[in-house]
């Protein structure tokens, strides 16, 4: 009977998976720090929590973003070096660069990390003279899209059925401005 169980379950859906209740983390400070392969495992796990209903990344994806030579990515850690954010980035020659991911644990929301994010990315790009930045994001993530129109993109352009499951995305993009700076912390 196990067997037939198994099979029965090829083809149904699973059972979504319960959210996890948030709690959040005590305050604390945030730095940004160079995201390497070392960190992985780390950055794996901080993706299912992130995005518990979305699309995750695999292993397979993470290991080429880690290693691609064109890729920027970077880690938001607390003062005991934990990973609570993480953002990746794609550096084409043409002077464009695409972020691919970001994501901030549920617990340190609502802190600015995003922000602090997407600021040390832009900080990056400066130095590299990439002069645009695009992204996509979900038509119901309003407040990703917050985050994203506050540090100055614009939507661009309805991607229709962009994701796996059908819901549609808005391509943003932003100009990178040739002074971008940042600290790399806040408090």
């Amino acid at each position: 009977m196990a067997i037939v169980q198994k099979i029965r379950d090829l083809f149904t859906q699973a059972e979504p998976a319960e959210e996890e209740s948030v709690i959040p983390a005590p305050p604390s400070t945030y730095r940004v720090r160079t995201l390497t392969e070392d960190q992985m495992r780390e950055v794996m796990l901080l993706n299912l929590r992130c995005f518990q209903k979305g699309e995750h990344y695999s292993k397979y994806t993470f290991r080429y973003l880690l290693n691609e030579p064109a890729v920027l990515s970077y880690r938001a850690v607390t003062p005991e070096d934990r990973m609570v954010g993480f953002i990746f980035l794609i550096a084409k020659e043409e002077g464009i660069a695409h972020i691919t991911t970001i994501g901030v644990a549920p617990e340190h929301r609502k802190r600015g990390i995003g922000k602090l994010l997407l600021e040390h990315a832009e900080s990056a790009l400066a130095a590299r003279d990439i002069h645009s930045v695009v992204l996509e994001v979900r038509v119901s993530n309003s407040s990703a899209q917050k985050l994203y129109t506050d540090a100055g993109f614009i939507t661009m352009q309805r991607l229709t059925g962009y994701y796996r499951n059908g819901e549609d995305a808005y391509l943003m993009s932003k100009v990178v401005p040739r002074d971008a700076s940042n600290g790399g912390f806040i408090r």
